[in-house]
């Protein structure tokens, strides 16, 4: 039984870090230069999972996330020619370079998040329950 607390706890604490990187992403998607001050834009992060959980030790279910990478998708571009990082020469002089993060993604992803930690919650109610039903039938 306490097996599958540990896999749902796991995907709790998995599902709420990913929610993290999302809100993380979506308070950035509007940032257009790096922690040097250079005019690139915010770069999407995306949490990979992975199996196991290393918090209990090898060889244990459930899952974590194993990394948060960037996404390599390529920036957007946006036309303010008065903006301080807008490009000055070629052909997209005029243009501002802008973070990948789509709103919309972020906003899927983050439902599908919170789906996934209800249904673990869901499985933490009912293993108390069964726990509690249990016990009472023993005494």
């Amino acid at each position: 039984m306490y097996g599958i607390l540990d896999i749902s706890t796991s995907g709790l604490v998995a599902q709420r870090t990913a929610l993290d990187v999302m809100a993380g992403n979506v308070a950035m998607k509007d940032v257009t230069r790096d922690e040097q001050g250079q005019p690139v834009p915010y770069r999407r992060r995306v949490p990979l999972f992975g199996a196991g959980n290393p918090a209990v030790g090898d060889g244990a279910v459930g899952v974590h996330v194993a990394k948060v990478v960037e996404d390599p998708s390529p920036f957007g571009l946006r036309w303010d020619p008065g903006h301080p990082d807008a490009m000055t020469e070629g052909h997209e002089a005029g243009y501002v370079r802008t973070s990948n993060v789509d709103v919309h993604t972020e906003m899927v992803n983050a439902m599908v998040a919170m789906r996934a930690y209800e249904a673990n919650v869901s499985v933490v109610e009912m293993t108390k329950a069964m726990a509690a039903t249990s016990l009472r039938l023993m005494a």
